[in-house]
């Protein structure tokens, strides 16, 4: 008998805090500080928006990773809700990846991607239509590069995640040693921010609102479990590459939106938020070193969009490969690539929906869910790590959340806060999200039809 072809442990630790970080630092944090300054009015506040949001990330890393060394296996949470809550919670986990959590990010990073070059070359793309051919070309690019072997992908993100990084510490050491920035914007708030009114339940509410521009940048921390499969020695590397590397991507967003207020004025990023063709960390730099700095951040945001994309292609491919796996996705999503060692037909898919998607037109209105749907998600797997506690006491855990139980509650209650205000506040989003995840239902039950010993 032909030996089945399996997915191959290469990736070390190093490499895996590597994909960590590049698969979060993408386009936010250089977009992100206009809207979240024309809701807040203050640098103090946007901070503390960035540093909660990071601490909530890095307490849904911490809680997760638990789960994640207990069960490295291909799709991450889609394997640990089987163990916890059942087959349907668990597919329509992966549904949701596949129909517009992860695929949406990629066409969105692909899209801003195709904007930030057409932009830098001066292209006319009024309509739209070239903007769309090179976001659809990049992810066929890097498709075919993650088709033809994990090793290459990951080498991709080592080159391209230490430029940036060097880079971005470049950029703020710029920023900072401008004799234009002063510490006195740190203090400066807008003259129509009343401290008096931004307290208690509306503060609380600002900050969340605020929060869901923090928590994209934040997004895709979880994304390195999905491939515990391909990971040495997963037991030990997964859960200090979830919290190494979100604690580091924690500390260059604090850096960078720090040097954002350093520089510019809170009025100048409010008024940034009303031309949203502008990117906040061109502006900036543009105001430090003029139009050669500028040059320079549209070159990096190229870079993060690119990294941020293929990373999350390399990882999100292995949860419908794993949904195949078990009978609940299309079967050939399931097949190995004999040489290259790859999830091939679901990269493929992956890639080909996400496509659709760039053409689509509508993945803008897809991300405004990203948070919203992720969230649920989030909050179940610290649940999980608190009921899979009581159920299997005994359980060899390699590694235990600090700070149990008081961590995953928090990060509980936060994730269902998130989820609730999301509901009242923008409940259209909300809605449509819970939609498209419940457009999963006919599927699992044929799919559970089609695996069952009787079909």
């Amino acid at each position: 008998m032909k030996p089945v072809a399996k997915l191959a442990r290469v990736l070390s630790l190093p490499t895996a805090i590597i994909l960590v970080i590049s698969t979060m630092v993408g386009s936010g944090v250089f977009k992100k500080v206009a809207p979240m300054a024309a809701e807040l009015q203050s640098p103090g506040l946007i901070l503390l928006c960035w540093l909660l949001a990071g601490l909530v990330s890095l307490a849904g890393a911490l809680t997760n990773a638990e789960m994640a060394g207990m069960f490295p296996q291909s799709g991450g949470e889609y394997a640990y809700y089987q163990k916890v809550y059942n087959r349907f919670f668990a597919f329509l986990y992966g549904w949701s990846n596949f129909t517009v959590v992860r695929t949406a990010s990629v066409a969105a990073l692909a899209h801003i991607f195709a904007q930030s070059l057409i932009g830098l070359l001066a292209l006319d793309d009024e309509a739209g239509f070239l903007t769309k051919i090179i976001a659809s070309a990049l992810i066929a690019l890097l498709s075919l590069i993650n088709y033809r072997g994990i090793r290459f992908a990951g080498a991709v993100s080592w080159v391209l995640t230490s430029a940036i990084l060097l880079t971005i510490v470049g950029l703020s050491a710029m920023g900072f040693s401008s004799p234009l920035g002063s510490f006195a914007n740190l203090n400066h708030n807008s003259p129509v921010f009343d401290a008096g009114s931004m307290s208690g339940l509306v503060l609380v509410k600002a900050l969340f609102i605020a929060s869901l521009g923090a928590f994209w940048g934040y997004d895709g921390w979880n994304n390195i479990a999905f491939i515990g499969e391909e990971i040495k020695n997963p037991q030990r590397n997964l859960p200090l590459a979830l919290g190494l590397g979100t604690f580091f991507v924690m500390g260059v967003y604090l850096l960078l939106n720090a040097m954002y207020v350093y520089v510019l004025p809170i009025e100048d990023l409010m008024a940034l938020s009303r031309t949203p063709e502008k990117i906040a960390a061109v502006e900036v730099i543009r105001r430090v070193s003029g139009a050669t700095g500028a040059s320079l951040v549209s070159v990096l945001i190229l870079c993060t969009t690119f990294n941020a994309t293929n990373s999350t292609i390399l990882t999100s491919a292995r949860i419908y490969y794993a949904m195949a796996r078990d009978g609940l996705f299309f079967r050939s999503v399931s097949q190995i690539h004999a040489q290259f060692r790859t999830p091939s037909v679901s990269i493929v898919w992956q890639g080909v929906w996400s496509v659709a998607l760039v053409w689509s037109g509508s993945f803008d209105q897809l991300t405004d869910m990203l948070v919203f749907a992720s969230f649920i998600f989030y909050g179940a797997t610290a649940l999980g790590v608190i009921l899979y506690r009581r159920s299997h006491p005994d359980m060899p855990r390699p590694y235990r959340v600090i700070g149990y139980p008081v961590l995953p509650i928090v990060f509980c209650l936060f994730c269902l806060t998130l989820v609730i205000i999301t509901l009242l506040e923008q409940p259209r989003e909300a809605l449509m999200g819970l939609g498209l995840i419940a457009t999963g239902i006919p599927f699992y039950f044929f799919w559970q039809r089609q695996s069952s010993p009787e079909s």
